[in-house]
């Protein structure tokens, strides 16, 4: 009777922190970034990517969780983010007491609010239909953000102070890091709502209409009330986003809700993976990385990003996150160690590819952008004439000579993937 005893508290310690470790270790993570990354620009990464975080995840529930391409969902997160603006203001001019951390609640409302009036007509088609009501209703919003000044501010936007508001524990928010850690506590309880809503019953329904609305219908659920929540529910995290946003930068403009930022949040989600509920916090993390760090060595990195939009949407649909579940079988095989030389064959020369085109790409738009009699230009470092002739043979050299070896290199990294993915033997399920 003891051993069974033994056994089931023992099992019992493995079984919670298989539930709540990942939490845990979340929250530590989050904790301890700034003391890792203490720098000015490595707080202001981490708040754009924690707001970019929620945002994302709040565009998976439409589109990941639910089926619903939507062209408009920064309507949600720039209103949220007016509205948190507008409150901030109150706060200062003494109309309303409110600290600044339950700020995003009253973005998140309003989202909610908007995602009800919008979603009740709208969730009644789904595909192609509903992508393009989004689309319109998008731009009519931001259209409207250039009318109606009074709310939208018109071009200009409308500002706030976030340290006008009531000091709460000797915290006033003057410091990004202490906006940080307020993006910090947000990201955590929305992540993790996010999460349980995906494994509630309306949340498996979200996947079945997703999958078969017809079958859905046919067992009792009706799939516009199931799309409705399910878009209400991302209208209203997408709102505390669009407010933490506001807090962040003290300053919401039209921009936050047009066609770019809503293109934007489709970019984070499909770089990171639909599929997946860690997917768009990846393409989160990913995209923020490439704005606020290559941006600084390059003025075309938005053309990088569009290029790996594109080859994502195209050989990699499931994303960046998609890439590591396919090594699942393999890992649990024990056979990744196989794939390690056949990656390194072909990642070299791929990397010599990439650099050459990318050289080519840099010395292109010099030349065309640069002043009059501006020939000297720098790619890592290297001071070089971009009229010369040999810094251009350079770049198309290494990007013909790298794209035909990593060709050649491709049938026997294809060969190492199916071996290391082939159903285990007899011999092999013994021994492991």
């Amino acid at each position: 009777m003891s051993e069974i005893t033994n056994t089931h508290t023992g099992a019992l310690p493995s079984s919670l922190m298989k539930r709540f470790g990942p939490w845990i270790f979340l929250a530590i993570g989050l904790i301890i970034l700034p003391f890792i990354f203490s720098s000015n620009i490595s707080v202001y990464t981490m708040n754009l990517m924690g707001i970019f975080i929620i945002f994302a995840l709040s565009y998976n529930m439409l589109l990941g969780q639910g089926g619903m391409l939507s062209f408009g969902h920064a309507v949600y997160f720039g209103l949220g983010g007016f509205m948190s603006v507008h409150f901030m203001n109150y706060v200062e001019a003494e109309i309303v007491t409110l600290p600044v951390f339950v700020l995003p609640i009253f973005g998140g409302v309003i989202g909610l609010v908007f995602a009800l009036i919008i979603g009740s007509f709208s969730t009644r088609r789904s595909g192609t239909v509903f992508a393009m009501i989004s689309l319109g209703i998008g731009e009519l919003i931001a259209s409207c953000s250039l009318i109606f000044v009074a709310f939208f501010g018109g071009e200009e936007g409308v500002t706030g102070d976030r340290t006008m508001g009531p000091v709460v524990m000797g915290v006033d928010f003057a410091q990004d890091i202490e906006v940080y850690y307020l993006i910090a506590v947000w990201a955590f309880i929305t992540i993790a709502l996010m999460y349980l809503f995906s494994r509630t019953p309306m949340g498996r329904m979200a996947n079945a209409v997703r999958d078969n609305d017809e079958r859905s219908e046919f067992i009792g659920y009706s799939q516009r009330h199931v799309r409705l929540i399910s878009f209400c529910a991302s209208g209203f995290f997408a709102g505390i986003a669009g407010g933490l946003f506001a807090i962040n930068f003290e300053i919401v403009t039209e921009e936050n809700l047009n066609a770019l930022t809503s293109g934007v949040v489709l970019l984070m989600a499909y770089i990171g993976g639909v599929g997946f509920f860690i997917g768009p916090i990846v393409g989160a993390v990913v995209f923020t990385l490439l704005q606020t760090l290559l941006s600084n060595y390059t003025e075309i990195w938005q053309l990088y990003v569009g290029v790996l939009f594109v080859l994502t949407v195209m050989y990699v649909p499931q994303g960046l996150t998609g890439i590591l579940a396919m090594h699942g079988p393999a890992f649990k095989m024990r056979r990744l160690s196989g794939l390690f030389v056949p990656y390194l064959r072909m990642g070299i020369p791929t990397f010599a590819m990439l650099a050459g085109i990318s050289g080519f790409l840099e010395i292109i738009h010099h030349v065309r952008s640069a002043a009059v009699g501006e020939t000297s230009m720098s790619l890592l470092g290297i001071e070089f004439n971009s009229h010369d002739v040999m810094p251009w043979v350079i770049v198309l050299t290494l990007a013909a000579i790298g794209g035909l070896i990593s060709r050649t290199q491709l049938p026997q990294m294809r060969e190492a993937w199916e071996i290391a993915n082939a159903p285990l033997d007899s011999n092999e399920g013994a021994s492991s």
